[in-house]
């Protein structure tokens, strides 16, 4: 009689994620502030214009802090 070895996907165990859907949700958002903060980067004004050397960094550094928020999320 030979016995059936059975690996841990056959054993009807669910399969936990490491992120959840909210967590993925967060980090697209994360995403699209980033390209928006690069988006108001973009242009051909003055180079030393507020929106392009104090709002825009300021956005992209919002936008990464929120993706790293949205990573640890729990």
């Amino acid at each position: 009689m030979t016995e059936k070895k059975t690996s841990p996907e056959n054993q009807g165990s669910k399969v936990e994620l490491v992120f959840t859907k909210k967590n993925y949700q967060l980090l697209l958002i994360s995403i699209a502030i980033v390209v928006l903060g690069f988006i108001l980067m973009i242009g051909t004004t003055d180079i030393y214009d507020f929106r392009k050397t104090l709002l825009a960094p300021l956005v992209v550094l919002f936008g990464f802090g929120f993706g790293v928020y949205a990573i640890l999320k729990k």
